[in-house]
């Protein structure tokens, strides 16, 4: 590996990738690609942005043209493709876009890779792809049944990946990720949105009854986990990446007030979404056989995520009055007027 394509390398998980690689791989360049839509954020790379082994295109991943040029003009021999429309609230109101990303984008990563000759690449993935699971751990080779546009675009992503492997002998591997949090992710997740809300004293909207159950996993431990199956994983192979931590929504949302010293109070339970995945879980003793262990507790990593929040008001209030503004006002405000606060 020499030229690395970091597809999505300006959102929350990639521009994490992208952060570790640079420095990590001194001798590696790492070229981030990303089309910059509400959630792609070059602030996320300001930490890089001087490195002399860092370089950034703007495009779409299904821009057949503009992937062709950028492939050719870096020398890539490695794509590691994050690029994804990600929040599930808006698969429901609208799934275009995440076709265009989750399953059209991938396809022309791949049809263009392989023109072009292209050593490694690796698709990013969720876990979402299983589905809810009322019991027991999701292994690679469980079937995938996913139950929201969102995952079920990210699987005809990962099965034009294996298609492309089968079909081609395309050196591909896929990782599935769990719940991922940690600084700078888009405050339309839970955390980020609770946190940033409860900073101001605001209303918190959860869920129905809160007991959803997510496998939380911090980020850098995300990106080393990739990193592993980028360097140790076999052509064609799978790799569940998990914090294999299962927490109830409601307890995380407790344990993140009590850090930031607001009352419960803030909590406000309202209609839960439609088709909501009551719980996830993945195994993933196939990725700790390549040598991949966590750095953090989820006690450690809760606190350094609100710490990181608490101290970096640059970065998600000007996030907070723009598009984001608009948009979630009116969607929460409906959720908590019909749960009949205000």
């Amino acid at each position: 590996m020499k030229n690395i394509l970091v597809t999505g390398g300006a959102g929350f998980i990639g521009s994490a990738f992208a952060r570790m690689m640079v420095t990590r791989y001194p001798e590696y360049n790492i070229i981030v690609y990303d089309k910059l839509t509400y959630a792609g954020n070059l602030d996320n790379l300001l930490p890089i942005s001087d490195e002399p082994n860092y370089k950034f295109e703007q495009g779409d991943i299904a821009h057949r043209e503009t992937v062709r040029r950028v492939l050719s003009d870096h020398a890539i021999d490695t794509v590691v493709n994050f690029a994804a429309e990600s929040h599930v609230d808006r698969s429901i109101m609208g799934a275009d876009a995440f076709m265009h990303t989750n399953s059209i984008g991938v396809y022309i990563l791949l049809d263009e890779g392989r023109s072009h000759g292209l050593e490694r690449f690796l698709q990013v993935s969720t876990d979402e792809v299983y589905g809810s699971l009322a019991v027991g751990e999701a292994v690679e080779s469980s079937p995938l049944a996913p139950r929201n546009p969102y995952s079920a675009a990210k699987a005809g992503g990962e099965l034009m990946v294996r298609a492309y492997h089968e079909t081609h002998g395309m050196n591909t591997v896929i990782t599935r990720g769990s719940n991922t949090f940690g600084p700078y992710q888009y405050p339309e997740k839970l955390l980020p949105f609770f946190i940033t809300e409860a900073i101001e004293d605001k209303a918190l909207p959860l869920y129905g009854d809160g007991m959803q159950v997510r496998d939380w996993l911090h980020v850098e431990d995300h990106v080393s986990g990739i990193d592993v199956a980028l360097h140790k994983g076999a052509p064609g192979e799978i790799y569940n990446v998990a914090g294999e931590d299962l927490r109830h929504n409601i307890h995380v949302a407790h344990d993140m007030l009590a850090r930031l010293g607001k009352p419960t109070t803030l909590l406000k339970h309202v209609p839960d979404r439609e088709g909501h995945d009551l719980r996830y879980a993945m195994n993933c003793d196939k990725l700790r056989a390549l040598g991949w262990k966590q750095a953090h507790t989820w006690e450690t990593a809760l606190e350094a995520t609100v710490a990181w929040y608490r101290n970096n008001e640059w970065w998600w209030r000007k996030i907070k009055t723009g598009e984001y503004l608009e948009y979630y006002k009116r969607q929460y405000a409906a959720r908590l007027a019909a749960a009949g606060d205000s």
